[in-house]
């Protein structure tokens, strides 16, 4: 893409009611635009992340054994009146009115309408276990929305479901879906807590939060310093009951919590390596057992011909969150540093002197090779002096940078740059290439 057709418009300032960093630089970069309180217009450049960051958690939710439909925003209050949350939820819910005088309301969570739909097509122990997700927008009506797509009241979410006959198969659903995200964050660099959590009005026994740490972050967070080491998760065999349980049990033998759930024993016994700070709720998992399906008259046929009341969970993700998360745990002061499994485009290929007919046949050539190599790049092809097009460059994050100049091209070779690490190495246009598509 050449950036001298692209709709990319930056700021050389921050506006004054951005509060954190990742509002700051989502803006200042082009992201988003915010149209209302709390609801964002999500540019091009953000939409790009915004999908990469979706095509992940759909990667990982199908690895797990999750299976993607898609469900509607709207919803009828009546499915929540059978649950018995329509009354109950609070003024976070937006409600609505048709032309009909039926109440609907904007989803803030879809247990009611996935529950129903199940109830209507499930018969027997055959159709268990099932695990079923929708990666849809939901609307919260934050009192204060803030910090951006933080805490707006529109955001794109990744909701699962899963149905059990027993409790057993519950927890090993839920122990399914604990790993999912375990490998969901570190595949976008980022090294997400799992917290014991409350589980407020979803319901249920059992419930963690998974907690990216920020300065900027929305709870205070205490953990061991264990947490702060690099951890890896080999490869993963979903159906082992007792190897996901090990796995789970392995992540949560450390000590962490948020404020609400510190047990000051565990504290006590983590003594100096007890470490204190703020975090981010990226992902949020929930097992409630029969609460929804007996409420809402969900039966299956077990295989003695007696009915049972299927147990379920429900697993959250804050997509559009994400990025924000993203942004507030890798940044400098020039601006944001995608992971490369998120980034919009792999590469900026700056052309230092547009109006040097060489510089610009050479730009033209290895943009072409970058194209043909199947290396999203973007082309700062603008008539713009050097330092702007590095300025634009950096606040934007790419990983790489190859720059193309005048003394280069004598040379023979160009410029690439790492944006993680600010090195840079001078190469021949074909090893540049290599590079950055390895």
């Amino acid at each position: 893409m050449r950036l001298s057709r692209y709709f990319l418009p930056v700021m050389k300032e921050s506006p004054a009611d951005a509060q954190i960093v990742s509002h700051k630089l989502m803006l200042r970069a082009g992201l988003v635009r915010q149209t209302a309180a709390g609801i964002y217009a999500w540019l091009p450049l953000g939409n790009r992340v915004l999908q990469r960051i979706a095509q992940i958690v759909r990667e990982e939710q199908d690895r797990a054994g999750a299976i993607e439909l898609l469900m509607p925003t709207l919803q009828s209050a009546d499915l929540w009146r059978q649950s018995g949350r329509y009354d109950a939820y609070g003024p976070e819910m937006l409600r609505i009115t048709d032309r009909h005088e039926r109440e609907m309301l904007y989803g803030p969570t879809n247990e009611e309408m996935i529950t129903s739909i199940f109830r209507d097509a499930a018969r027997s122990y055959r159709d268990l276990p099932r695990t079923l997700y929708h990666i849809q927008w939901k609307f919260r009506d934050e009192v204060r929305p803030r910090f951006g797509v933080m805490r707006g009241r529109e955001f794109l979410m990744k909701d699962a479901y899963s149905f059990d006959l027993d409790e057993a198969g519950a927890r090993h659903s839920y122990n399914r879906m604990f790993v999912s995200y375990l490998n969901t964050f570190a595949r976008m660099g980022l090294r997400a807590i799992p917290m014991q959590a409350d589980t407020g009005p979803i319901g249920g026994d059992l419930s963690h939060e998974f907690i990216v740490l920020a300065p900027t972050g929305e709870s205070d967070v205490f953990y061991h310093s264990n947490w702060e080491r690099p951890a890896e998760l080999s490869s993963v065999d979903f159906d082992d009951v007792d190897g996901l349980q090990t796995i789970v049990d392995t992540y949560t033998a450390d000590y962490a919590a948020t404020d609400e759930k510190r047990d000051e024993a565990r504290e006590a016994e983590a003594g100096a390596e007890l470490r204190q700070s703020r975090g981010v709720e990226v992902g949020h998992i929930f097992y409630f057992g029969t609460k929804y399906s007996a409420s809402m008259g969900l039966k299956i046929q077990a295989s003695d011909g007696s009915d049972v009341i299927p147990h379920m969970g429900s697993y959250g993700i804050g997509v559009s969150r994400m990025m924000g998360a993203i942004i507030e745990a890798s940044h400098d002061d020039r601006g944001i540093i995608w992971p490369d499994s998120v980034a919009p485009f792999a590469v900026g290929l700056i052309n230092m002197r547009a109006d040097d007919a060489a510089c610009s046949a050479a730009a033209d050539a290895l943009y072409k090779q970058l194209q043909d190599a199947g290396v999203e790049v973007l082309y700062d092809d603008r008539d713009e002096r050097g330092g702007a097009k590095f300025a634009t460059m950096d606040l934007i994050g790419l990983p790489w940078q190859i720059i193309i100049g005048p003394k280069g091209l004598e040379k023979g070779v160009v410029e690439l740059k790492r944006r993680a690490t600010g090195d840079r190495v001078e190469l021949s246009p074909d090893e540049a290439v290599a590079k950055v598509k390895g």
